[in-house]
């Protein structure tokens, strides 16, 4: 059984293009599955009568604390799985178990930590996020429930990398399926037959977020996984706890820095256009989130084929995958860059079709999305450095794009020219632009140009 397994997921075998679709098309429809009810929370949210757009900006408000959470999650699971990657190309079955199980135990101490920390400090966080006395209710009926199901998030989607990265990519999908598919039915019984509201939309979430972790657990400690997560391998080794988390410090980075960036963007557009401008930038981030997501996708399922490649010394393979990941990355951006510069007001009228925030809107998902398709050189940057074990790279150009270049542009552009709110949507495509060639500029000539055939 196991040698069947080996020669089924040997990524130092067959097409390249082919290894990185077989693990990228589940792995985007997982990506779009998990987009999909996000994005039915927060349309749903948006049309409660009478109070969907306060609501839906009460929810704009908690994004940064989910993208916070998340960053845990992916420091764990974004660490672990490129590292079992390369164990598993060396053949060090054992070792790849260890850090699997090292990622878990990680993921449960943060979870508890996340919980008690979130719940301690809810309101002061709102209220440093952006809330005012009229959104802030929402905001809190929504995180207060959301924050109990952290240990579900963390394991979910932490532990989730390592089936993808073992090849698994359908089952990889079965995760995301189960949640959102258990989501988008317990949406509309709670929030509008039971009456219960934005409380309603966490709930649902939460129940969705639990299912999806038992699914990840059945399948990692059963018997078609190659790499078993077992008692013995729960025990932390400060050598693989300082690998896992170093690697894993470029997806935590960014998690972190998205969230700084959601912060000050949220209270910027606070200062300088209200509230309605809170809710703008909420469905501008909904929107980002879906459409990125095949690139996620694809950038994602070519990790545990480079990384593998990478420790299997063939060279050669790993540059055929940065070439083919790069293309198709690189097409979809100028695709859909130019869908959602053309139709603005449909994408916002999914959510609330608000007179007033349609004639907000538009303007200002025209100046967001002014240079959308250059954020896939970051993506692609990105991908690599993390799959080739490269974190320092990987970390640094996270921070450089959202810490460096947006955090203070944010702040800074609403006082020039007279910019005031279109200031803070125009850090972004800045951003996008100079961040996303720096990183994919770098990773061609310091990595895809010195790599040898044979490592």
């Amino acid at each position: 059984m196991l040698t069947q397994t080996n020669t089924t997921h040997d990524f130092s075998q067959g097409s390249i293009p082919r290894n990185i679709l077989n693990l990228a098309l589940p792995m985007t429809a997982a990506q779009f599955i998990n987009i999909l009810y996000n994005l039915v929370d927060r349309i749903y949210i948006g049309r409660i009568p009478g109070e969907g757009r306060l609501a839906l900006t009460g929810l704009g408000l908690c994004l940064p604390v989910i993208s916070i959470l998340i960053g845990f999650a992916n420091l764990c699971g974004s660490g672990g799985s490129p590292l079992c990657s390369i164990y598993r190309g060396r053949g060090e079955r054992e070792r790849a178990e260890k850090v699997m199980g090292n990622s878990f135990t990680l993921l449960l101490l943060f979870g508890v930590g996340l919980t008690a920390f979130c719940l301690a400090f809810q309101r002061p966080i709102l209220y440093l996020f952006g809330a005012s006395d009229v959104t802030y209710p929402y905001a809190a009926d929504y995180m207060s429930i959301y924050v109990l199901g952290t240990v579900f998030v963390m394991i979910g989607l932490g532990m989730n990398p390592f089936i993808n990265a073992q090849g698994f990519s359908r089952t990889g999908m079965g995760t995301v399926a189960l949640g959102a598919a258990l989501n988008i039915v317990l949406d509309p019984v709670f929030i509008f037959l039971l009456g219960m509201g934005v409380k309603g939309a966490a709930l649902a979430t939460v129940l969705s977020q639990a299912a999806s972790a038992v699914w990840v657990l059945l399948f990692l400690t059963g018997r078609r996984t190659e790499l078993r997560l077992t008692p013995g391998s729960l025990r932390l080794e400060r050598e693989l706890v300082g690998r896992i988390l170093g690697l894993g410090s470029s997806g935590f980075v960014m998690s972190m820095t998205n969230s700084l960036v959601q912060v000050l963007c949220n209270a910027t557009l606070k200062a300088w256009g209200g509230d309605l401008y809170v809710t703008v930038m909420t469905v501008i981030n909904s929107i980002r989130e879906a459409i990125t997501m095949p690139v996620t996708g694809v950038t994602q399922g070519c990790q545990p084929v480079l990384g593998y490649n990478y420790g299997a010394g063939r060279g050669d393979r790993v540059r055929q995958g940065i070439r083919f990941t790069a293309a198709v990355t690189m097409a979809y951006s100028v695709a859909v860059w130019l869908l959602t510069l053309a139709a603005p007001g449909a994408l916002i009228r999914l959510f609330n079709d608000d007179a007033e925030l349609l004639a907000r809107g538009i303007p200002a998902f025209r100046i967001y999305f002014a240079t959308f398709a250059c954020m896939s050189f970051q993506f692609i940057g990105q991908a690599v450095f993390v799959a080739l074990g490269r974190s320092r790279n990987a970390v640094f150009f996270s921070l450089l794009r959202k810490a460096f270049i947006v955090a203070p542009l944010t702040l800074l552009l609403p006082f020039c020219f007279g910019l005031g709110v279109n200031g803070v949507f125009l850090a972004e495509p800045v951003s996008n632009v100079i961040g996303g060639l720096a990183c994919i500029l770098t990773m061609y000539f310091t990595v895809y140009r010195k790599l040898p055939d044979r490592l």
